[in-house]
C-alpha cells in the first residue's frame, strides 16, 4: 500500500511576511546598523506614534519587556499590589512579580470577554477597605477587543490609581474614538511572531508623556549615565528593540490595516459557515468598537453539540490544523495558587470561557481553501457527535 499522503499544516497564526521587509533590512546591514540604534528604530517609532497618535511610542525587545518598564515607571515595587486581568498570557503578570509586587487577579464578562468593571469595582471595595490600594491595573484587550474601557477608566480615576493598557493584541483595534493602546497612563504592544504584525519578536511601550518616553529608553538601554566612561546610578534592562528587527516592523506597518481586513473578514467566514450551528457562539465585539480580530474564538456548548472545546481541539489536531483553548486565567494557575481573584458578580466567567472556549486558526495568510477545511472538520464532528449521541 502506498503511503497517504498529509494534509498540509494549517496553523493558528503564523507570521506573515509582506515582501516590504527586505528594502529596510538591506538598508541596516548594509550601513552596518544592526544592534539597538538606527534609522528604522527611529523611523519605527515615529511611524507607530503617528498611527497611534500617542505623544511618544518606545520600541523594545517583547511586550513583556513594555510592562516590566512601565510597572518600572510607576514605581511599582516590593510589597504593593497590582490588579490583573486573569483571562490572559501569564506574560501579562510575570512582570508584577519581577518587581517583587503581588498581582491580584480580576475576572472577565460576557460582553467583551475582557476584564469586567464589576469584578474590579469589587477589588477596589475590598482594597480600600483595607487600606491597600493597588499600585496600578493592568488590563488586557483580548483577542483583539478593547475592554469597556469607559467604565474601567472612570473606576481607576475614582481611586487615582493608573492603568497599564495591554493591547498586545489589539493592534489597529477601536473603542470609541481611541486606539488600543491609548487609554492607560501606559500602553503596550507586542510584535511576537503570531501577531497581527510582527518583527519576529518585539513589543513597544506607549507613553502618553513624553518624558516618560525618555525615561524608558534610558532604562531600556541598561541605564548608562551621560559620561565618558560607563557609569550607572540606576539599574536599566537590555530591552531595546534592534535596528534589523525594527526594519521588518517598518515593512510590517505599511500592510497593518490590509492584514486586520483580511481577519476580519476570516472571522466573518466562521461566523456566516458556522454560527448557525446549535451550541456554537463567537466573540461579541462591543458596540462602538472594532476589533482587529486577531483570533476568532467561540465557546462550545456540550450539551448541544455533544462535544467539548478539548475535543474539538483534538479533533482538529487529528487534520493537521492548530487550534487552542481560550487561555487558562491566571487565578487557576497553580505558580499563583493561593492569589486572591474577584469575579463577576455570582459567576467564574474566565473559568467558563477556558473551559468552553477554542481559537480558530485566523492568519492573514489564510487561505479559502484552507479555511473551509477547518469550517467542514467542525461541521463533520459535531454532526457526527449528534448523530451518535
Amino acid at each position: 500500500m502506498g503511503n497517504v499522503q498529509r494534509k498540509n499544516r494549517i496553523y493558528l497564526s503564523p507570521p506573515h511576511i509582506s515582501g516590504l521587509e527586505d528594502q529596510y533590512i538591506k538598508e541596516a546591514i548594509e550601513t552596518n546598523w544592526i544592534s539597538s540604534v538606527g534609522k528604522n528604530i527611529d523611523c519605527f517609532e515615529q511611524q507607530l506614534k503617528l498611527k497611534l497618535n500617542a505623544p511618544d511610542v518606545v520600541a523594545v525587545s517583547s511586550g513583556t519587556a513594555a510592562i516590566h518598564l512601565a510597572l518600572r515607571l510607576l514605581n511599582v515595587k516590593d510589597g504593593d499590589h497590582v490588579f490583573c486581568s486573569s483571562l490572559t498570557f501569564i506574560a501579562s503578570c510575570n512582570p508584577v512579580i519581577y518587581q517583587g509586587a503581588t498581582p491580584i487577579f480580576i475576572d472577565s464578562e460576557y460582553d467583551s470577554w475582557c476584564m469586567s468593571p464589576e469584578a474590579l469595582e469589587a477589588a477596589f471595595e475590598n482594597a480600600k477597605k483595607n487600606n491597600k490600594l493597588p499600585k496600578a491595573v493592568i488590563v488586557v484587550d483580548l483577542y483583539g477587543q478593547v475592554a469597556k474601557m469607559n467604565e474601567i477608566q472612570a473606576i481607576c480615576d475614582y481611586y487615582s490609581v493608573p492603568i497599564i493598557e495591554d493591547a498586545a493584541e489589539a493592534l489597529g483595534s477601536s473603542y470609541g474614538d481611541k486606539l488600543a493602546g491609548t487609554f492607560g497612563q501606559f500602553g503596550i504592544i507586542s510584535f511576537n511572531g503570531n501577531k497581527i504584525i510582527t518583527t519576529s519578536g518585539g513589543g513597544a511601550l506607549i507613553c502618553q508623556n513624553g518624558h516618560e518616553g525618555e525615561k524608558v529608553r534610558f532604562l531600556a538601554s541598561q541605564a548608562k549615565d551621560p559620561a565618558l566612561y560607563y557609569e550607572h546610578s540606576q539599574i536599566g534592562y537590555n530591552y531595546r528593540m534592534s535596528n534589523i528587527l525594527a526594519g521588518i516592523g517598518r515593512g510590517q506597518l505599511e500592510v497593518l490595516e490590509d492584514r486586520i481586513n483580511r481577519r476580519r473578514r476570516i472571522f466573518e467566514t466562521y461566523v456566516e459557515e458556522l454560527s448557525t450551528i446549535p451550541g456554537l457562539y463567537f466573540m461579541p465585539e462591543l458596540e462602538k468598537s472594532k476589533s482587529n480580530r486577531w483570533l476568532t474564538a467561540l465557546t462550545v456548548n456540550e450539551e448541544i453539540t455533544k462535544i467539548n472545546a478539548l475535543e474539538l481541539v483534538q479533533i482538529l489536531a487529528n487534520e493537521n490544523i492548530e487550534a487552542r483553548p481560550v487561555w487558562k486565567p491566571m487565578h487557576l494557575q497553580p505558580v499563583f495558587k493561593n492569589i486572591p481573584y474577584f469575579q463577576h458578580k455570582d459567576t467564574d466567567v474566565s473559568r467558563h470561557l477556558f473551559e468552553t472556549g477554542i481559537c480558530l486558526p485566523s492568519g492573514s495568510n489564510l487561505t479559502e481553501d484552507d479555511q473551509l477545511r477547518v469550517i467542514e472538520t467542525i461541521k463533520k464532528a459535531i454532526r457526527y457527535q449528534i448523530s451518535i449521541a
